[in-house]
Order: structure tokens, then C-alpha cells, then sequence
């Protein structure tokens, strides 16, 4: 008996929980004080889903690394402080419950420093759940390179052949479909045409999709 897929991977900001607006707020604050300011546009264009390095050059052109890196850990700090209580998004303690009685292999990958991708998963009470954290942040190269996506396959002994990955921004959908994985992008802060133009090959709300779950049973229940 065979099954086409074994393996699902996950993006973590926006894609488990819905943290856009917390980490505008601490762009936000982070700016305030020098008298700039981050718009929801420049989030969603500029910022959302890219790696750290990338953000605070383009915040701070001309600034050295260190000083980036130092501006980076403040907004982190900044977000970890704004964030109270986590909400799964709708469907995916399901999935996650389905995934683990089916021996589905699960992965988070994500650009999110260490100390932001674990206390989300502790508040989301998911930590345990994913043996396999890759961090982009840790890697030579982060997403939008499809490194992270490549890493994680590498660690979970699986092939892009059978995985499904799940990301909600350009940059992600941009690194799991460069890695060779189909991807389902998440419409919680980019619309159908922005996903599907960085290569993903559908979009959902969120994981109680009736399209998406009739997908899953088809794909990944164990077939003659």
C-alpha cells in the first residue's frame, strides 16, 4: 500500500496564528521614536514573511549589520512583549490530531528568530508537536531561498515529491515552490492573485477548507 504524501510543512507567522497586526504594532513602535512610521502596505509588501537582514536594510540603508542585528533583537523584543494570548488558526489543532494518528510527518519553517518561533509554539501549546523546527534565521539563507524548505525535507527524510507546504506570504510561497513542494497559500494577509502569483498552486482561509480537507483524504489516507 501506498500513499502520494507523507509530509506536511508550516510556515508559523500568519500560517499557525495570525500575528500580522502584532508585529506591525512593533514595527511601529520600534520607528516611533526616531519620527517614522511602517504602513499596512509596506508590511504586506516589504516586510511579511522576509528574513530580519533583509527588513532592516531596507529600513536602515547605510547602517552596519550591527547595527541592524541590535535594531532587529529590539523589535523582537517589542513583539514578544505585545504578544498575550495565541489562537490557533481554525482547523488546525484538527489537522495536527489527524496528521499524528495518520504517522504524517509534520515541520515549522520559518524565518522567526529561535526566542519568537518557541514562545509562539509554547502559547500555542504545539511545541512537542514539532520535533523539526527549521529557522531561516539560522541557516545561510532564508526564505524566500528555498534552503529552509530543502533543510527541512533533509531532517524529516522526506521528498518534495510528497510533502504539502502551507505559507501565507510572497516570500514563503516563493522558497516552498523553489524547493519543489506543492504549496497552499493562507489568505490571512495576502489575497488569491498575490499567493498564487509566487507559485502557490491554491489559497484557503484557513485548515477547515472543504477543498483543502478532501485534498488531504485523498492524498495522504494510505491507497492500493
Amino acid at each position: 500500500m501506498t500513499r502520494l504524501r507523507d509530509t506536511l510543512l508550516f510556515d508559523l507567522d500568519g500560517t499557525l496564528t495570525d500575528t500580522d497586526a502584532l508585529h506591525l504594532r512593533a514595527y511601529q513602535d520600534l520607528l516611533a521614536p526616531m519620527g517614522r512610521t511602517v504602513t499596512h502596505d509596506d508590511y504586506k509588501s516589504r516586510i511579511m514573511g522576509a528574513a530580519n537582514e533583509a527588513i532592516m536594510a531596507w529600513l536602515f540603508p547605510g547602517e552596519p549589520v550591527a547595527r541592524h542585528r541590535a535594531l532587529a533583537d529590539e523589535k523582537e523584543s517589542l513583539f514578544r512583549s505585545l504578544a498575550g494570548a495565541m489562537h490557533p488558526l481554525p482547523g488546525l489543532l484538527d489537522l495536527l490530531a489527524w496528521a499524528a494518528r495518520g504517522e504524517v510527518k509534520c515541520a515549522v519553517v520559518t524565518n522567526a528568530p529561535r526566542a519568537n518561533a518557541e514562545m509562539m509554539l509554547g502559547a500555542l501549546g504545539l511545541r512537542e508537536r514539532f520535533p523539526v523546527l527549521v529557522l531561516g534565521d539560522e541557516l545561510a539563507r532564508g526564505k524566500p531561498d528555498p534552503l529552509p524548505y530543502l533543510t527541512a525535507l533533509d531532517r524529516l527524510g522526506a521528498l518534495a515529491s510528497q510533502a504539502l507546504a502551507f505559507e501565507d506570504s510572497r516570500s514563503g510561497v516563493a522558497a516552498a515552490h523553489a524547493a519543489g513542494i506543492e504549496t497552499i497559500g493562507m489568505l490571512t494577509g495576502l489575497d488569491d492573485a498575490a499567493l498564487r502569483a509566487s507559485g502557490a498552486a491554491a489559497t484557503v482561509g484557513d485548515f477547515t477548507d472543504s477543498w483543502l480537507l478532501a485534498k488531504l483524504d485523498r492524498e495522504f489516507v494510505a491507497r492500493r
